[in-house]
């Protein structure tokens, strides 16, 4: 398939051919679910604690004696059942992560990018440099119309352009390697340079 390529001021800069493999599948939606959902487990902390009736602050001295009371026999004040009481089978640190196999990772980048493709909110820009400061680049950004981008550059990102669209409300930047499928499907639009369809296509096919 064929892409304008466009420059930050707006200017067209001639086409780009995109290869079919990346961007011109049909997305499936459980691909990109279960990819999302490895990403976010993966990065979910799992530090969540509660205090066993081990670790709780009470004296372990039987609280009364065993028989005889007619209420119901209890060793000390940290069972469960009292307020207060250390938790029964509550979470303890873990990791939430699973595995998922680096080719269906690769599949479900190439869903995403085709997903974007095909919704029209892909976008290839020349290059993503700027010797300009923020304010000038948020003027560019606002007439070709990203409100919520993700700019994705070659295999580093240009420095000048993103110190200027470090302030720049949802505007952000990766280079290549850091390209994937939950950033792509958050952003209303994906901006791709020249140089990053080049790293992409050599890193997916």
């Amino acid at each position: 398939m064929k892409l304008d390529v466009i420059k930050l001021d707006g200017g067209v800069a001639g086409d780009i051919e995109l290869s079919e493999d990346l961007f011109g599948l049909e997305p499936r939606a459980d691909i990109l679910h279960r990819v999302v959902r490895w990403q976010r487990n993966n990065a979910q902390a799992g530090t969540h604690k509660v205090k066993t009736r081990s670790e709780t602050s009470y004296s372990t001295k039987k609280i009364y004696r065993q028989k005889g009371t007619g209420g119901a026999r209890h060793g000390d004040r940290n069972a469960p059942i009292f307020r207060k009481g250390g938790i029964y089978k509550g979470p303890t640190p873990r990791s939430h992560g699973h595995e998922l196999t680096k080719k269906f990772r690769k599949l479900g980048l190439r869903h995403a990018l085709s997903a974007k493709a095909q919704a029209g909110e892909l976008v290839v820009i020349e290059t993503a440099e700027t010797e300009g400061k923020t304010g000038a680049l948020a003027k560019q950004v606002a007439n070709l119309g990203w409100k919520r981008a993700l700019v994705i550059d070659g295999a580093a990102v240009n420095e000048g352009f993103a110190r200027a669209a470090k302030n720049i409300e949802g505007l952000d930047i990766l280079p290549s390697m850091g390209a994937n499928v939950y950033d792509i499907l958050k952003r209303d639009t994906l901006v791709l340079t020249k140089s990053a369809v080049e790293a992409l296509e050599a890193r997916l096919k």
